[in-house]
């Protein structure tokens, strides 16, 4: 097929390639614009940027669509299907109507759980057991647009949010592909009306650990929200990254330190801290961390 890509996170770029490697011709790739990132702040181009150049594909990067004239010039590429995965911008009326076949998403949830922008996140850090991708085809309104396709994965206890993050990923390309080749075949389905929840977008302050919380919880954090925003606590006036942790039997006043093995006291149960990360340092083992910076049993962590 004649196809448009729209995507701009790492998440998107197996999805393009995928596609490329099907045979579509992608006639043009739009992405988010470059930003400044690094030390130096230097513009940087998004992951599907990139890899489109390298591709030799055409790029546009519009800080919006709402504009007549880039509304006109995504519309003369005469595309039959556009393929949206993880995109950021919304798409006006007139971009939904300009591909002969429609646009199509490939959204990172089970819809309708989970519209909106951090579904990966917010599917662990609620303790679902299962996740998934839904292909749909795109309208006015946020993931509301009725479904062509979806599969499924389990979240396990282990479940880390790059683990489903690269899952979905690599089940999104699969699916997309599928559906393009079935396209004449697949009768839409509009979304149930129950189950709906949404998934706002992250914020940074999310990533501070409160000790009142459950145990259970914040293990999900940590697992959820690594490695951005990032979790983390206080410890003498420095920040001190968590990347992994376990929940463990104890208890006591929220945010006491239980043992010599990073055992912290939570509102319900203990968290174990098992790898952590001081700011400028390379991530290390509680027990390596322990070694440089004794944290005695008593210890309040704020």
């Amino acid at each position: 097929m004649r196809l448009i890509f729209m995507g701009s996170p790492d998440f998107s770029v197996p999805i393009l390639e995928t596609l490329l490697d099907a045979g579509h011709d992608v006639v043009c790739v739009y992405a988010q614009p470059p930003r400044p990132a690094g030390r130096g702040h230097k513009e940087r181009l998004c992951p599907v940027h990139a890899f489109a150049l390298n591709r030799g594909l055409p790029v546009r990067t519009p800080k919006s669509l709402k504009d007549p004239r880039a509304q006109a010039e995504f519309a003369a590429f005469e595309a039959e299907v556009a393929v949206v995965a993880a995109y950021g911008l919304i798409l006006p009326k007139a971009v939904l109507e300009a591909p002969r076949r429609g646009c199509i998403n490939v959204h990172a949830s089970l819809l309708p759980r989970w519209r909106g922008a951090a579904p990966i996140q917010r599917a662990i850090l609620a303790g679902d057991t299962e996740s998934g991708v839904t292909i749909m085809r795109m309208n006015e309104g946020l993931d509301t647009g009725p479904m062509l396709i979806e599969g499924r994965v389990p979240i396990t206890s282990g479940t880390t949010a790059s683990d489903l993050h690269d899952a979905l990923s690599e089940m999104g390309a699969k699916l997309m592909t599928e559906t393009l080749g079935r396209l004449d075949e697949i009768t839409p389905r509009p979304q149930p009306e129950d189950g709906v929840t949404y998934a706002k977008k992250l914020a940074k302050d999310e990533g501070s650990l409160d000790w009142t919380r459950g145990a259970a919880e914040l293990e999900r954090a940590v697992r959820a929200l690594t490695p951005w925003p990032g979790v983390w606590f206080e410890l003498g006036g420095t920040r001190v990254k968590v990347l992994a942790a376990e929940v463990a039997d104890g208890a006591g006043e929220p945010g006491a330190v239980l043992d010599g093995r990073l055992t912290i006291a939570c509102g319900d149960g203990a968290l174990r801290l098992l790898q952590v990360q001081k700011a400028g340092k390379g991530p290390m083992e509680a027990e390596a961390f322990l070694r440089g910076t004794p944290v005695g049993k008593g210890t309040r962590l704020s």
